[in-house]
């Protein structure tokens, strides 16, 4: 089975999701989601990774980041390899901890992101284990209707996306996500395009076309390697001229 494509360029918002091997836990203790935040911040500060959104469900989880310097696998692998550690130590087992490898989606930040980021911190809600988001211990939602809050995350973008003034960005934030409970708005993950992809045709059209450039670039590389590998060295040079006009080795890096 292929594996899915990646898509990474400098500044692209990513949603990622990893779920537990089997659809098992992954989280079974309030230490284990304090672990598996430690990591991740030592991975955001380590890759540089801007971390807007998150909700940690017991056998998966979500999250909403920003990669200024397009290193998304490096900081995942980072990520799910010092947890999965982490997890087997602590539990006595060993193998796979997480079902293949995370999902990841290209978003279309400036039409989807705010979006998605109430979708992902709706999710205790839609699976019945509260009635309130910022009831939940384990996401951002309460980082963000609360300034004071300690975080991981920045906060600044969708505050900014929701509020005209910078101290309105916590209430109207609140009410955002919460109208939401009861309007029950369209899912926004129907949207996706190519599986990968969520965003508006014009921002599809300039993936795409990015996507072409890379790859008209690595095939010029790889042309550019093969006639590397099959061009002699200086040494067979000096001695094809030698050999032609019958002159030794010597005379003829003299003369070079």
């Amino acid at each position: 089975m292929a594996r899915p494509l990646r898509i990474a360029f400098e500044g692209a918002f990513y949603h990622i999701t990893a779920r537990g091997n089997e659809r098992r836990k992954i989280f079974l203790s309030h230490r284990d989601y304090q672990k598996f935040l430690s990591y991740l911040t030592d991975a955001l500060h380590k890759y540089g990774v801007i971390l807007h959104a998150f909700v940690l469900m017991t056998n998966h989880y979500h999250l909403i980041v920003e990669t200024p310097k397009a290193n998304l696998s490096s900081f995942m692998h980072s990520l799910n390899s010092a947890y999965t550690t982490y997890f087997n130590i602590k539990r006595k087992r060993s193998g796979h901890l997480f079902q293949g490898r995370y999902k990841s989606l290209l978003i279309d930040a400036d039409n989807y992101l705010l979006e998605l980021s109430r979708y992902i911190h709706l999710n205790p809600v839609r699976a019945g284990i509260t009635g309130k988001p910022e009831d939940y211990r384990y996401s951002s939602y309460r980082a963000y209707i609360l300034p004071k809050e300690e975080t991981i995350n920045f906060r600044d973008l969708l505050w900014n996306m929701v509020g005209k003034e910078e101290k309105d960005g916590p209430r109207s934030y609140r009410e955002f996500v919460e109208t939401a409970i009861r309007d029950q708005p369209k899912d926004p993950l129907q949207k996706i395009y190519g599986g990968v992809i969520l965003g508006g045709e014009r921002f599809i059209q300039e993936v795409l076309k990015r996507l072409n450039d890379q790859d008209i670039q690595k095939k010029e590389v790889s042309h550019r390697r093969d006639l590397e590998s099959i061009a002699p060295d200086i040494d067979e040079i000096v001695d094809l001229v030698g050999i032609q006009f019958k002159i030794s080795k010597e005379n003829v890096q003299a003369t070079s």
